[in-house]
Protein backbone atom coordinates (compact mmCIF):
# COMPACT_ATOMS: atom_id res chain seq x y z
CA UNK A 1 0.00 0.00 0.00
CA UNK A 2 2.96 2.11 0.82
CA UNK A 3 4.65 1.43 -2.24
CA UNK A 4 1.81 2.30 -4.21
CA UNK A 5 1.34 5.72 -2.74
CA UNK A 6 4.65 6.80 -3.39
CA UNK A 7 4.53 5.47 -6.86
CA UNK A 8 1.73 7.64 -7.12
CA UNK A 9 3.41 11.09 -5.56
CA UNK A 10 6.65 10.43 -7.94
CA UNK A 11 4.19 9.95 -10.92
CA UNK A 12 2.37 13.28 -10.16
CA UNK A 13 5.24 14.88 -9.31
CA UNK A 14 6.96 14.26 -12.56
CA UNK A 15 3.96 14.94 -14.17
CA UNK A 16 4.11 18.29 -12.83
CA UNK A 17 7.45 18.73 -13.65
CA UNK A 18 7.18 18.13 -17.26
CA UNK A 19 4.68 20.31 -17.31
CA UNK A 20 6.21 23.03 -16.04
CA UNK A 21 9.60 22.60 -18.27
CA UNK A 22 10.44 24.30 -21.07
CA UNK A 23 10.01 21.23 -23.14
CA UNK A 24 6.31 21.72 -23.16
CA UNK A 25 6.16 25.11 -23.88
CA UNK A 26 8.50 24.24 -26.87
CA UNK A 27 5.94 21.56 -28.17
CA UNK A 28 2.93 23.96 -27.51
CA UNK A 29 4.91 26.30 -29.89
CA UNK A 30 5.57 24.31 -32.79
CA UNK A 31 1.83 22.94 -33.07
CA UNK A 32 0.76 26.58 -32.75
CA UNK A 33 3.37 27.01 -35.61
CA UNK A 34 2.36 24.35 -37.67
CA UNK A 35 -1.02 24.74 -37.58
CA UNK A 36 -0.31 27.60 -38.72
CA UNK A 37 1.67 26.96 -41.59
CA UNK A 38 -0.99 23.90 -42.58
CA UNK A 39 -3.98 26.58 -42.39
CA UNK A 40 -2.21 28.62 -45.20
CA UNK A 41 -1.21 26.04 -47.43
CA UNK A 42 -4.80 25.57 -48.18
CA UNK A 43 -5.29 21.64 -47.69
CA UNK A 44 -8.54 19.38 -47.37
CA UNK A 45 -9.36 17.26 -44.94
CA UNK A 46 -9.48 13.34 -45.44
CA UNK A 47 -13.44 13.82 -44.92
CA UNK A 48 -13.74 16.29 -47.75
CA UNK A 49 -11.37 14.73 -50.02
CA UNK A 50 -13.16 11.23 -49.79
CA UNK A 51 -16.57 13.17 -50.25
CA UNK A 52 -15.02 15.15 -53.51
CA UNK A 53 -13.46 11.83 -54.76
CA UNK A 54 -17.52 10.16 -54.34
CA UNK A 55 -18.63 13.46 -55.87
CA UNK A 56 -16.24 12.71 -59.39
CA UNK A 57 -17.46 8.95 -59.22
CA UNK A 58 -20.74 10.04 -59.52
CA UNK A 59 -20.14 12.40 -62.16
CA UNK A 60 -17.84 10.35 -64.24
CA UNK A 61 -21.44 7.32 -64.17
CA UNK A 62 -23.54 10.38 -65.64
CA UNK A 63 -20.76 11.42 -68.31
CA UNK A 64 -20.57 7.72 -69.29
CA UNK A 65 -24.20 7.27 -68.90
CA UNK A 66 -24.97 11.10 -71.34
CA UNK A 67 -22.02 9.56 -73.79
CA UNK A 68 -23.90 6.47 -74.46
CA UNK A 69 -26.94 7.95 -74.88
CA UNK A 70 -26.19 10.75 -77.19
CA UNK A 71 -24.32 8.23 -79.12
CA UNK A 72 -27.66 6.51 -79.29
CA UNK A 73 -29.28 9.80 -80.39
CA UNK A 74 -26.70 10.01 -83.09
CA UNK A 75 -27.33 6.53 -84.44
CA UNK A 76 -30.74 7.38 -84.74
CA UNK A 77 -30.64 11.10 -86.44
CA UNK A 78 -27.79 10.62 -88.33
CA UNK A 79 -27.46 6.53 -89.30
CA UNK A 80 -25.13 6.75 -92.28
CA UNK A 81 -22.72 8.34 -90.40
CA UNK A 82 -22.78 6.02 -87.91
CA UNK A 83 -22.58 3.38 -89.99
CA UNK A 84 -19.27 5.51 -91.49
CA UNK A 85 -17.75 5.84 -87.90
CA UNK A 86 -18.06 2.45 -87.41
CA UNK A 87 -16.50 0.90 -90.36
CA UNK A 88 -13.65 3.58 -89.71
CA UNK A 89 -13.08 2.44 -86.09
CA UNK A 90 -13.24 -1.56 -87.15
CA UNK A 91 -10.39 -0.54 -89.94
CA UNK A 92 -7.80 0.83 -87.46
CA UNK A 93 -8.45 -2.18 -85.17
CA UNK A 94 -11.16 -0.27 -82.57
CA UNK A 95 -14.41 -2.26 -81.53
Amino acid sequence: MLSQKLFEEISAKISDTIAASPAKDIEKNIKAMMASTFSRMDLVTREEFDVQQEVLVRTREKLTALEARLARLENQLFPEEAQAKTEAQAELGHS
